[in-house]
């Protein structure tokens, strides 16, 4: 498979799309692109695997239920530990957000 990570961008409204790019031996590897996207009051993700996300486009801000938050800007990248209760706080809209998600056995 092969292609480019900002082709195919979706326009519209805020909203996320995940496009799974590549899967297997323990690993899933996602385009997320997030346009003016948050997650609800109150919803938190709570993965049983790590996951490390690199911000290629945009803006964004993730919170974590420790009271922490990360803004991100293009090139950052972090890994959020299985069981890190994260959400999205907000991303930005233009540009939208284009993340690299890697989703792994820890």
């Amino acid at each position: 498979m092969s292609g480019n990570l900002f082709d195919a961008l979706p326009a519209g409204p805020p909203g996320e799309e995940i496009l799974p790019l590549a899967e297997g031996a323990g690993a899933r590897v996602e385009r997320i692109v997030s346009r003016g996207h948050a997650d609800p009051p109150g919803f938190w993700y709570d993965q049983d695997r790590p996951e490390w996300v690199a911000l290629l486009q945009g803006e964004a801000a993730l919170e974590f239920s420790d009271g922490g938050t990360v803004r991100l800007r293009p090139g950052d990248h972090l890994t959020i530990a299985a069981h890190a209760r994260h959400r999205v706080a907000w991303t930005s809209t233009e540009p939208p957000a284009v993340w690299l998600a890697v989703h792994y056995r820890g």
